[in-house]
């Protein structure tokens, strides 16, 4: 059977690239927030595996070619041309999902792939240059190459190494800052610190790579909120990342931050906290041109997104006319907004239906925050 192995986590800016893993889970995986790969093993694959990978990648792809080929130019089934999954033949011997999972990247041009899971650059340099060089080889359509790390593996790496990654063809890294606040990262267990995440950030930005840094509303809880806000703030002006991506604080069940809470070493902020620690870490942001993305559900407010320095006081009057609804309307935006009624700020119209479902999960859950809460946990 040919096949490759995927994994299940990558960024929603990733949708429309091929997935090769690069290791199995996370090596660090104690971060207190996150519910992915608790109980998985971690292991990194070994390199001839995954060239073995991108070669049954590249076979599958001339498979579904051909399939196409065959029945645009006549053949008996012209079906296959628009079905190519469904068209090949048994004697093909190629995996479903695999064969799924090509037809998407191949209707999308072949040009993006992003490694898996956690941090694929933990690999040593050599290994990983070896890999890219021979995915760019079986697939010279590739123009973008992209993958999670840890400041604290990026720190490791030298600039010669960087840019010799860069040269390879990766260009561009996803960096779960989360804060900025040393006293909230070791909080979180993220097991590194402002310094790590500032010399690593600027690493990657002077090595050509393009750096997405994650920025986590609420993540400090209520004792922590100013320092989260002003000194992740700090970090990303020191940094100036390609894009600051916005994922607001779920505790989901299950979690290390979820037991913080229920045994009240931890304290959530309300939706509307949440929002007003974004608009304090915002209107820090200056003098960088860091493109700030809301490309998450967890979002409250979507539509908090452009580039620095131009699109600043735009986000800023965006966060206020949130702020400045009547605490009806605010209220009533976000429960709309979580049960998919609404999208954008500017999409609010008061609504019997929203009014309904309010009134409804705060019989059940005793408040709208803590119905909200259950929302989201479903978002992550």
């Amino acid at each position: 059977m040919i096949a490759f192995e995927t994994g299940r986590i990558r960024p929603p800016s990733e949708a429309k690239s091929i997935l090769l893993r690069i290791t199995r889970s996370c090596h660090w995986n104690r971060c207190a927030f996150c519910p992915v790969y608790k109980h998985e093993p971690y292991s990194i694959r070994k390199v001839e595996e995954i060239k073995r990978d991108i070669d049954a990648m590249a076979i599958v792809a001339d498979r579904l070619r051909h399939c196409m080929d065959n029945a645009c130019g006549g053949g008996p089934d012209r079906a296959k041309a628009v079905d190519p999954v469904n068209g090949l033949d048994r004697d093909d011997a190629v995996d479903g999902d695999c064969a799924r999972l090509m037809a998407f990247w191949m209707f999308h041009g072949l040009r993006s792939v992003f490694l898996q899971d956690a941090d694929a650059l933990v690999l040593r340099t050599g290994q990983l240059v070896e890999i890219l060089n021979h995915l760019r080889a079986a697939f010279p359509t590739v123009t973008r190459i992209t993958s999670y790390s840890r400041a604290k593996t990026l720190s490791r790496k030298s600039p010669d190494e960087l840019r010799a990654l860069r040269a390879a063809g990766l260009n561009r890294v996803h960096v779960g800052m989360e804060s900025g606040s040393d006293a909230v990262l070791s909080l979180m267990q993220k097991g590194v610190t402002q310094e790590e995440h500032i010399r690593s950030g600027r690493q990657v930005v002077a090595a050509g790579i393009e750096l997405s840094e994650y920025f986590m509303p609420g993540l400090g809880g209520r004792d922590l909120s100013g320092a989260h806000a002003v000194e992740s703030a700090a970090v990303l002006v020191a940094v100036n990342p390609t894009f600051t991506r916005i994922r607001t604080t779920v505790p989901v069940p299950g979690t290390p931050l979820h037991r913080m809470m229920t045994e009240g070493r931890w304290a959530p902020l309300t939706e509307e906290e949440k929002v007003r620690e974004l608009r304090t870490c915002l209107e820090r942001l200056d003098g960088i041109t860091s493109t700030v993305q809301s490309d998450h559900m967890m979002n409250l407010l979507e539509d908090v997104a452009g580039t620095l320095p131009g699109d600043k006081q735009r986000m800023l009057e965006l966060i206020d006319r949130f702020l400045n609804m009547n605490p009806d309307d605010r209220e009533a935006f976000i429960v709309g907004r979580r049960i998919g009624r609404y999208r954008y700020v500017s999409d609010y119209a008061p609504s019997a239906e929203v009014e309904m479902v309010r009134r409804e999960l705060v019989h059940r859950f005793g408040t709208t925050e803590r119905a909200v809460m259950a929302i989201v946990a479903n978002f992550v």
